[in-house]
C-alpha cells in the first residue's frame, strides 16, 4: 500500500492526454465567450472547426437550461433541463450543478452514459464544463465531453471536493444526496463514502448493509489495515491518496485500487469523505492459484450430496471437520432444509438453526431465497451469486456458490452448496443463468420478464445480467441496459464494425443455442474487450424469444 497527499485536479494535472486536449479546448472556447458573448456562438457551431471534431463538440448552455450551441439541432435552441441518461441521471442538470453549485469553482466534471453520435448503446462520457459570464452580463456555461470509460484522479478529486463542500454547506441532509444512485456523487464504478474518524460508515452506497458498522479492522488482499491508513492520511494531511490492492468484481487478481480521501465537518464533528477507483493501467497482481474451480465445486457438492443421501444427518459432523476436503481455508459445504433452515454452517456453528429466508447479502440481495429457490428448481441445481464477507472477514466480495437438492433417507429434501470467492467468471455461470431464464421464459411467458429485471434477483450480478430479444431484433429485456428494450438491435455493430446482433440472431435460430463473440468497452478501459455472449432461442407458446448473457473473457 502506499499513500500521498497529491492533490490531482489542477487543470493540466491528468493522466491522459485525450483529458488534457479536452479540458484545453473547453477554456479556449470559454474565453472566446467571455470576450465576444453570444457572438461567439456561431463560430463555436461550425462544423468540422478546432470546436467540432467528430464526437468531440462544445456545447453552450445558460443556467435555466437552455442550449444555445449544440451539433444536435433536437437539442440546439431549446430547453434541455429533462435530459435524462440511459440510467434516468440528469445530464443538463448535473452539467449545470457542476459549474455553478460551488462559488469558488467554477469548473467541473460531470459522467453519465450516453451513446456514440449514430450509435445505440451507450457509453460513459465525461464532461467538462466552466461557467462563464459574457459581456452583456448573462452566465451561460461552455462544456464538452468525451467518451471515456476511464476514470482520472482528478475526476475523484473533484467527486471528492464536492462531497466535502456539500457536506460542510447541508449537513446531514447533503448524506442523502451522497447515495443518490442518480445523483453526481456515482460515476462509473466510482462512490463516494464518508466515515467517522474512529472508521464508522456513515454513508457507503456501494455497501448500504456496512452503514454505521466499523470498518477499521478492513484489509486488502496483503493484509493492509485500508481504512486506517485512510484515517491517518487525512489526520496527518487533511486529504491525499491511498493505494491498495483489491479485486475487480468478477476477477481473482486483486488490481490497485486508489481511494482519494480528505476531512470535511459535518455537524461540528470531522468525518473522512472518500472515493475509490480502479485507474487504467493500474497495477495487478497475478492471478492467484484458484484454491478450487468451477467443476471441483460442483463435483466437491455431487459428492457430498451423495453421502447425505447415504447418512442424512450423521454425515453433518464430518462436513464440519476442519481439514477435511469439505472444510479447509475458505472452502466449505452449507446445508439447508428447504423450509430455509440452515442445519450445517462450518466456519460459523452460531449460524446454524436459522432461517435464511430473509437474509440478504452486501447489496440487499436475498441470497437465502436465491439458494432455496434453485434447489426447488425442477433441475434441483444450478449457480448462484451474491456478495459475502469471508470468514472472519467483513467486507463482502463476490461468491458464486453451486447449489443441489437432496433427499435423505428419511425423506427429508434439502439444499447443499459450496461457494467460491472472488472467482473469476466462468462460462458454466453464464450457461447456467441463461438456462434458468429460459425456463422461467417457458413457463410463464412475458409473465417472467420483470423477475429478469430485477436487480436484486438472480439474473443480474457482478456486471452480467441477462436480455431478452425477438427473432426480429427487438431488444424485449435489458436490465443493464433498459433503454434498449423496445428497440431493434438488428443495425447494431460491435467496435470493430460486425453486424452481432444479426450473427447472433442467425446462428440462435439455427442451432438453438450457441457461443458469439464481440468487441465493446469493458466498463473502466477505453480499449475495445473481447466479449463473449451465450444464447439460446426458447419457445413459450406461440411466441419465440432468444435469451442470453455474456462475460468479458480479456
Amino acid at each position: 500500500m502506499s499513500t500521498s497527499s497529491d492533490r490531482t485536479g489542477a487543470p493540466g494535472d491528468y493522466n491522459h492526454q485525450e483529458t488534457r486536449d479536452l479540458v484545453a479546448l473547453v477554456e479556449a472556447a470559454a474565453a472566446r465567450v467571455a470576450a465576444d458573448g453570444e457572438a461567439a456562438f456561431a463560430a463555436l457551431a461550425v462544423p468540422s472547426s478546432r470546436w467540432r471534431q467528430d464526437e468531440t463538440y462544445v456545447f453552450v448552455l445558460d443556467p435555466e437550461g437552455h442550449m444555445h450551441v449544440h451539433p444536435d439541432s433536437a437539442l440546439a435552441g431549446h430547453n434541455t433541463l429533462a435530459l435524462k441518461d440511459v440510467q434516468g441521471k440528469p445530464i443538463v442538470g448535473g452539467l449545470i450543478r457542476a459549474a455553478t453549485a460551488f462559488p469558488d469553482r467554477p469548473a467541473g466534471w460531470y459522467h453519465y452514459q450516453w451513446p456514440v453520435p449514430g450509435g445505440l448503446l451507450p457509453r460513459w462520457k465525461s464532461s467538462y464544463v466552466r461557467q462563464v459570464q459574457a459581456p452583456s452580463g448573462r452566465t451561460y456555461i461552455v462544456g464538452a465531453g468525451m467518451y471515456d470509460d476511464r476514470m482520472e484522479r482528478a475526476f475523484v478529486v473533484d467527486m471528492v471536493s464536492d462531497a466535502v463542500a456539500a457536506l460542510e454547506r447541508g449537513g446531514e441532509s447533503a448524506l442523502a444526496q451522497l447515495r443518490e444512485p442518480a445523483g453526481p456523487f456515482m460515476a462509473k464504478d466510482a462512490y463516494v463514502f464518508v466515515l467517522d474518524l474512529q472508521g464508522q460508515a456513515l454513508v457507503h452506497p456501494g455497501f448500504p448493509t456496512l452503514e454505521g458498522r466499523d470498518l477499521s479492522s478492513v484489509q486488502d488482499t496483503q493484509g493492509e489495515y485500508i481504512v486506517r491508513e485512510m484515517l491517518a492520511r487525512v489526520a496527518e494531511e487533511g486529504a491525499g491518496w491511498v493505494d491498495y490492492l483489491w479485486p475487480k468484481p468478477g476477477e481473482s487478481a486483486s488490481t490497485q485500487k486508489s481511494t482519494y480521501v480528505a476531512k470535511a465537518k459535518l455537524n461540528g464533528q470531522w468525518v473522512l469523505v472518500g472515493c475509490g477507483v480502479y485507474l487504467a493501467d493500474a497495477p495487478k497482481q497475478a492471478a492467484p492459484a484458484p484454491k478450487i474451480s468451477a467443476a471441483e465445486v460442483i463435483a466437491l457438492v455431487r459428492e457430498a450430496a451423495a453421502k447425505l443421501e447415504a447418512e442424512g444427518e450423521a454425515a453433518y459432523e464430518e462436513l464440519r471437520r476442519p481439514g477435511s476436503k469439505w472444510f479447509y481455508d475458505d472452502v466449505y459445504v452449507v446445508v439447508v432444509t428447504l423450509d430455509g433452515i440452515r442445519v450445517v454452517l462450518p466456519p460459523d456453528p452460531t449460524g446454524e438453526g436459522v432461517d435464511v429466508r430473509d437474509l440478504t447479502d452486501g447489496l440487499g440481495r436475498p441470497y437465502g431465497r436465491m439458494i432455496l429457490d434453485v434447489a426447488r428448481s425442477e433441475a434441483g441445481q444450478g449457480w448462484t451469486h451474491y456478495m459475502f464477507p469471508l470468514p472472519g472477514g467483513l467486507f463482502p466480495t463476490w461468491k458464486s456458490t453451486f447449489v443441489q437438492r437432496v433427499t435423505f433417507p428419511s425423506g427429508q429434501p434439502h439444499a447443499i452448496g459450496c461457494g467460491i470467492y472472488n472467482m473469476q467468471m466462468d462460462r458454466a455461470f453464464v450457461e447456467d443463468v441463461v438456462q434458468r431464464a429460459a425456463s422461467l421464459i417457458e413457463a410463464q411467458g412475458r409473465a417472467a420478464f420483470d423477475a429478469l429485471r430485477d436487480p436484486t434477483g438472480p439474473f443480474v450480478f457482478m456486471d452480467t445480467y441477462v436480455f431478452v430479444q425477438s427473432p426480429d431484433g427487438t431488444e424485449l429485456v435489458n436490465a443493464g441496459l433498459p433503454s434498449l428494450e423496445g428497440r431493434n438491435l438488428l443495425a447494431l455493430r460491435d467496435a470493430h464494425g460486425r453486424p452481432v446482433i444479426r450473427e447472433q440472431i442467425d446462428a440462435v435460430m439455427r442451432a438453438g443455442a450457441a457461443w458469439r463473440e464481440m468487441y465493446w468497452y469493458k466498463p473502466g478501459d477505453n480499449t475495445p474487450a473481447r466479449k463473449l455472449t451465450y444464447v439460446r432461442k426458447v419457445q413459450a407458446g406461440p411466441e419465440t424469444f432468444i435469451v442470453g448473457s455474456g462475460i468479458y473473457s480479456d
